[in-house]
């Protein structure tokens, strides 16, 4: 147990996919704040050094990056082994593409599915090992409320975070006896680059504005407006914390009250 109750992750080290920005970024600012050591891992070096940075920076803990495709089957374990044992992984790589089903091709769904569900389905493999041995560990899945419930013109999307949520509640079970816990947070739209795009994409095919464009998916939200990468932050720094080791199996919805129950 680290010594600092300022600093309840002093001595543990997180790994935090899709780390280059969004919610993911919030994530490790987070969890250095609270103490972790840092790697952060994407495909992009150079917004992930950005990022390396500015946590380094502002919160004087150790932040390594690691360039890392994490649907890549034959690359995860390997990328793995070189960071050393993980205490918490947040698995928040994700993307979503937009189309009507009849306009879903497998080539879509194969990619929804490999980014949303495959590379939380290998980066999780890659930690139990180690977790399983040293009796404790915490596993954080970024999902949606599109985890939880239907959305329209992005079934494959839905398809791929549904299952993400039931891959949480099967390994929570699994694991629950071991010191691990694994849960879900499943954030309403959410002000990132993920949802920046989305609004590009409803410009480009109606011809709203963009202001009308976020109008529309703010009022998804019963209170009016996106939600904040650092409110989901909060959600999953809570899932790390050591006082959190009776919470397994749980689909945490940061949405404003769009999904309750």
């Amino acid at each position: 147990m680290a010594a600092d109750p300022a600093r309840p992750l002093l001595g543990r080290h997180a790994v935090v996919t899709g780390g280059g920005g969004g919610i993911g970024a919030a994530a490790a600012l987070e969890l250095a704040r609270l103490g972790a050591r840092l790697s952060l891992l994407g495909r992009r070096p150079e917004p992930l050094a950005a990022q390396s940075r500015a946590i380094a920076d502002s919160t004087g803990s150790e932040v390594a990056t690691l360039s890392l495709d994490v649907t890549d089957a034959g690359a995860v374990p390997a990328a793995f082994a070189r960071l050393g044992a993980v205490d918490i992984l947040v698995n928040n790589a994700g993307a979503a593409e937009s189309a009507p089903f009849l306009k879903t091709g497998l080539d879509l769904l194969e990619r929804m599915l490999a980014v949303n569900l495959k590379a939380a389905f290998l980066c999780s493999q890659a930690v139990l090992p180690g977790m399983l041995a040293s009796g404790q560990g915490r596993i954080v899945n970024i999902a949606s409320t599109a985890g939880l419930i239907p959305y329209a013109y992005v079934s494959a999307y839905v398809a791929a975070k549904h299952a993400l949520v039931g891959l949480t509640r099967a390994l929570a079970l699994e694991t629950a006896k071991s010191g691990i816990t694994v849960n879900a947070v499943c954030p309403g739209f959410t002000d990132t680059d993920l949802v920046a795009r989305a609004v590009a994409t409803i410009t480009a095919k109606t011809g709203r504005s963009a202001e009308a464009a976020r109008g529309e998916l703010a009022k998804t939200n019963p209170m009016g407006r996106l939600v904040s990468p650092q409110e989901v932050a909060g959600a999953i720094a809570f899932l790390c914390l050591p006082g959190s080791g009776a919470v397994t199996g749980q689909a945490i919805v940061v949405a404003g009250g769009e999904v309750m129950g």
